[in-house]
């Protein structure tokens, strides 16, 4: 009889800055009658055993242990640069709904894991999944469900990127490179959130995404604390106040806290406008 146990035995790879652990335990012989150990394979059920029904839904373990299998990540989206405003507004999905959307991704069984970012402008789902064509064919048709368009329509305005390409993206998304405004800050939160929203108890996230997000917000805060990239403006809302006090001299002739105002709009960038100018 063995009576030590042998000690397991751990690599840690990292790809891309995503630490992944992969613990190997070495098998030990086992020592017994041979009556028992085919007692112990008679009663484990077989596929064959298990009654065919309907697919359910994974559970978040579930999705935890499948990240060990050969998973790669991926995002598909887009945003300012490679969509109108008309087909964003389509897909967009407000924060209180990132974890029902992400939910809504895995249940077809393709995709083991997802996040859903969504902003004022840009839409992305970042994903984790073994066959990639499959996934794409999966995320494609909810995404035609959700937004009412054909799938032409959708492959011309939306981007496809897999592996370092995708990590790649995302972080120059959350260092502000991918914004209009160059080093915005609010996007870093929007990815934070991202991060904690997948981890919740009903999102979508396994070790994959979560990990991804996680060191996307750390290069984030790093980008922006190593170099000069936040100084100066970092909104649209900022940009604007800037250019209107500078041009007014020149287009008015009249200092800029004597100009009289007008701000058309609506929305959360207006708002933030009309802040900045009252202070």
């Amino acid at each position: 009889m063995v009576s030590s146990i042998l000690p397991c035995l751990t690599i840690l790879l990292i790809l891309h800055q995503i630490p992944v652990c992969i613990t190997f335990t070495p098998i030990i012989p086992y020592v017994g009658s041979c009556s028992t150990s085919c007692s112990a394979l008679r009663s484990t059920p077989t596929s064959d055993s298990i009654e065919s029904g309907t697919k359910k839904k994974r559970t978040k373990e579930e999705r935890l242990r499948a990240a060990t299998k050969g998973l790669n990540v991926h995002v598909v989206g887009l945003s300012i640069h490679h969509a109108a405003v008309e087909v964003r507004e389509k897909l967009a999905v407000p924060e209180a709904s990132w974890n029902e959307a992400s939910a809504e991704i895995v249940a077809g069984g393709e995709i083991e894991e997802a996040a859903v970012l969504s902003t004022c402008n840009r839409f992305e789902v970042y994903y984790a999944a073994s066959d990639p064509r499959k996934a794409m064919a999966s995320l494609t048709k909810y995404l035609a469900k959700r937004s009412g368009l054909p799938v032409s329509t959708l492959r011309k305005n939306t981007f496809a990127l897999s592996g370092d390409d995708c990590v790649d993206h995302l972080f120059r998304v959350s260092g502000g490179l991918d914004s209009l405004i160059v080093g915005e800050g609010q996007i870093l939160s929007q990815v934070r959130q991202c991060h904690l929203h997948c981890i919740e108890e009903d999102g979508s996230g396994g070790k994959m995404i979560s990990r991804l997000l996680n060191q996307a917000v750390a290069a984030g805060k790093r980008v922006r604390s190593e170099t000069g990239i936040s100084k100066g403006s970092v909104s649209i809302s900022s940009a604007a106040a800037e250019l209107s006090e500078m041009r007014s001299m020149q287009d008015l002739q009249l200092p800029f806290s004597e100009a009289r105002l007008a701000v058309v709009g609506a929305g959360k960038m207006t708002r933030l406008l009309v802040t900045l100018l009252a202070s």
